[in-house]
């Protein structure tokens, strides 16, 4: 049985998964906020066999700068004492891929995510094949309203949109590592480093005074 541990705490959420091809073996998702660390290894360790696994699935962002570094150097570890290759996804790929499923009458959509420093995560999805339409942005949330254009919308951005009709709003979701069969190969198998969608914001010494 070849199964893949998937670990998610790039959001306020801590999800993990054990994966037997497409299907859930266990998983465990809880909306912490913070303190990731100090959950993310018992709720692995309470999976069957500890968790152990194949090969491991790690959400790269974007999302909190903390929480994207705890679940990639946890995934990371865990690959190398296991010798177990790891491999990243999106966390906006992975909220659009659940979106669809539970809304098949949607072609399109756009997952918007609380940012930093006033700004929201936005990118827009296709549903078949699911793609991305554009690049990963990060805005003001007026320009995240106008940049998803008459999509419907989901994410934990979506609060911060004033003016969105209500028809169009699917809600605040966040990233579910269990939700992670329902990826295409191709957007479950980016390299495992960070996302973080915009610049970080400590600088160098010599980039701040140039």
């Amino acid at each position: 049985m070849a199964l893949t541990l998937v670990i998610d705490t790039a959001t306020a959420a801590c999800s993990v998964a054990l994966i037997d091809g497409g299907a859930v073996v266990a998983a465990a998702h809880e909306v912490v906020g913070r303190g990731h660390a100090e959950r993310l290894l018992p709720m692995i360790a309470a999976l069957p066999g500890g968790g152990r696994a194949d090969r491991l699935l790690v959400d790269c962002g974007p999302g909190s700068f903390t929480g994207v570094r705890v679940g990639l150097a946890a995934a990371l570890a865990l690959g190398l004492g296991w010798r177990a290759p790891v491999a990243g996804y999106s966390s906006t790929a992975l909220i659009a891929a659940a979106a669809f499923a539970a809304r098949p009458d949607l072609a399109e959509l756009a997952v918007v995510m609380e940012g930093g420093h006033g700004e929201l995560f936005m990118q827009p999805y296709r549903a078949s094949p699911l793609a991305a339409l554009a690049p990963l942005a990060s805005l003001r949330p007026d320009a995240a309203l106008a940049a998803a254009g008459g999509r419907a919308v989901i994410g934990s951005g979506v609060r911060w949109l004033d003016g969105l009709p209500p028809g169009r709003d699917l809600g605040a979701a966040l990233p579910r590592a269990a939700d992670a069969p329902l990826l295409p190969p191709g957007l479950a198998a980016l390299p495992p480093r960070p996302i973080y969608g915009r610049a970080p914001d400590a600088k160098p010494m010599a980039a701040a005074g140039a």
